[in-house]
């Protein structure tokens, strides 16, 4: 739920957490090699053996820190300290604080970093790129990640010019999650494999079934926002092409499809995280709402605390188009290669959370939901395809559907060719110039020329 955390609840105040945690460097991974027994020191530094290595460890909230507590338990004989520091990204203050604690450097500058999806760019690719170490420098190679199934989209928007640099624990590839009910009273099944039919392939087929939706009184989802992100993270190419402001043609094409959602009452006309969303959630809206696009955090974050009567009346399918929404990914600062020590343990720290696909590594605890034995944790959609075929995904929301069989082909489906470090600016200009065509407060000429004039003013970015 953190990565998307800031975008709905509003966190009150920054947040600045500094603790040390006793923990382990060293992978007992049955099915991963250790990542120490490849790659090559640069140090002739080697600190005794009982002294403790330190790791620096940054991040926006506290998942990770508290996956730390976890490694402690199944990594008995490492010997590390994580030093952790949290800062909330309320009011975009966690990306000056790194920033300023990469470029000062020295003892005190993150040696492992988080970066969600809405700015990780800035951290793999652009400007704050020059920090990250490659994972191959770790001894995290290609083959490593090519056996434990990493989705290509999380593994393309961590590299550069074709080096790995970051990966996420959590893949966010979406599907299409309907009420079992509604399925069956319009459709006549409610079998994910007949909806995925129904609903998709392509919007036209999307917006015909919307047609049949309404003729029986039900709205196809709660408000534009539910396809903005199936169709932004479907495009061609991004919001900037060589420095120049583009409007792909998919993404503009939302100006047509949110509007046809308005004029043709399609949609209950809702603003995503607002309470009239959550409120369709629950079957409690102006009109029973179809369905929501989503990962599997959504599900179990989100739709769980809201569905209330409705909880067990959905099933998840693929969606018209492949896409992820969220993530965060980890990143190291390439300084620890030049420290064998530490270059060993914050290898193993990142091979457990994102590359580790045994029974005891972070990849299955996390699908599982037994992050804390003897107690049912929420289950999520994990980075590890190998992980998750091996996982029970089954959620009564879901009424016991297993999720990860929709959720491992729309991993595969995502793609994460089509971000710049800007999107998270450019996509809140967006939705508002759209919602203003939508609803008949401006011509849609008007719309995209206070687009790109916004997007000029605010971010200095010209158009083409």
């Amino acid at each position: 739920m953190k990565r998307f955390k800031h975008a709905f609840m509003g966190i009150s105040a920054l947040l600045v957490m500094t603790t040390a945690l006793t923990a382990c460097g060293g992978s007992d991974s049955k099915d991963t090699k250790s990542p120490s027994e490849t790659g090559s020191s640069t140090s002739t530094d080697t600190p005794k053996s009982n002294e403790k290595v330190t790791i620096n460890l940054w991040s926006f909230t506290d998942e990770i820190p508290n996956m730390t507590k976890k490694y402690t338990e199944t990594h008995p004989d490492a010997n590390v300290e994580f030093k952790t520091t949290v800062i909330a990204t309320t009011d975009g203050a966690y990306q000056p604080a790194l920033d300023q604690a990469l470029a000062g450097g020295g003892k005190d500058a993150p040696d492992i970093y988080a970066a969600e999806s809405a700015f990780v760019l800035k951290y793999t690719q652009g400007d704050a790129s020059d920090y990250a170490a490659n994972y191959a420098d770790l001894g995290l190679t290609d083959q490593l990640v090519k056996d434990a199934g990493i989705a290509q989209y999380s593994v393309d928007i961590g590299s550069k010019d074709g080096q790995l640099r970051a990966l996420g624990y959590q893949a966010t590839g979406g599907g299409f999650i309907y009420r079992r009910s509604i399925a069956k009273d319009v459709f006549g099944t409610d079998d994910p494999t007949a909806i995925k039919s129904e609903v998709g392939p392509g919007w036209e087929k999307y917006f015909e079934a919307a047609e049949k939706l309404k003729a029986k009184g039900y709205a196809i989802v709660s408000g534009d926002g539910d396809i903005w992100h199936p169709i932004e993270n479907s495009s061609d190419k991004g919001w900037v092409v060589d420095g120049k402001l583009h409007i792909d043609p998919k993404r503009e094409q939302f100006l047509d499809y949110s509007k046809k959602l308005t004029d043709n009452g399609y949609s209950n006309g809702t603003q995503d995280w607002q309470e009239a969303w959550y409120a369709d959630m629950s079957g409690a809206g102006a009109k029973p709402v179809f369905g929501f696009f989503g990962p599997a955090w959504l599900i179990n974050y989100v739709m769980k605390d809201q569905v209330k009567e409705t909880n067990g009346d959905w099933a998840v399918t693929e969606p018209p188009t492949g896409f992820f929404w969220g993530g965060t990914w980890l990143l190291a600062n390439k300084e620890v290669t030049k420290d064998e020590a530490k270059k060993k343990a914050v290898a193993d720290f990142i091979n457990w959370v994102t590359l580790d696909t045994s029974d005891t590594g972070l990849q299955y605890y996390w699908a599982n939901g037994t992050m804390k034995e003897g107690e049912q944790g929420t289950k999520d959609s994990v980075a590890s395809s190998v992980v998750m075929d091996k996982s029970n995904g089954e959620v009564p929301l879901l009424g016991g559907q297993n999720m990860f069989e929709a959720f491992v082909p729309a991993n595969k489906n995502a793609s994460g060719k089509n971000l710049t470090q800007y999107d998270e600016s450019i996509n809140l200009i967006w939705r508002d110039q759209v919602r203003a065509y939508a609803t008949g407060g401006k011509s849609r000429e008007a719309a995209l020329k206070d687009f790109k004039q916004t997007v000029k003013d605010q971010l200095g970015i010209e158009s083409e």
